[in-house]
C-alpha cells in the first residue's frame, strides 16, 4: 500500500515520530513473527514522514510481486498522502533497491 515505516496511508507528511495503530492487514504480515494473532501487537512506535524526509540518505527496499504496484505508484504518480511512500520524490538522496518482481511495472 505504499507505506513507509508503520506510517499507512492518509498519514500525513508533516507527522513526526508517534505511536500508531496498526491496521489489519500489517497485523496480518506480522503473524508470521508470533504464534498467534492475539500475540501480534496493535500499536507500534514509528519514525514520522517529517523526521524520514530529514535524514540525509533514505534507502529503501522492496521485494517481490505484491510490491510492484506501490513502486511503481512511488516513482511514477503524483506526491500524495494516500501513498506515503511517494514522498521520496521529494527527497535529494534517495536510493530504491528492488528485484525483478518488485520493479516488474516500471
Amino acid at each position: 500500500n505504499g507505506h513507509i515505516g508503520f506510517n499507512e496511508p492518509g498519514t500525513p507528511f508533516g507527522k513526526e515520530t508517534s505511536i500508531v495503530e496498526l491496521n489489519q492487514q500489517t497485523r496480518n504480515d506480522n503473524l508470521r513473527f508470533f504464534n498467534s494473532l492475539d500475540e501480534v501487537p496493535t500499536q507500534a512506535i514509528t519514525m514520522g514522514i517529517k523526521n524520514i524526509m530529514h535524514a540525509k540518505k533514505i534507502i529503501l527496499i522492496a521485494s517481490g510481486a505484491e510490491k510492484a504496484e506501490a513502486v511503481y505508484k512511488m516513482i511514477k504518480e503524483d506526491v500524495n498522502e494516500t501513498l506515503p511512500a511517494s514522498v521520496l520524490q521529494l527527497h535529494p538522496n534517495v536510493v530504491v533497491i528492488v528485484d525483478e518482481l518488485a520493479a516488474s511495472k516500471l
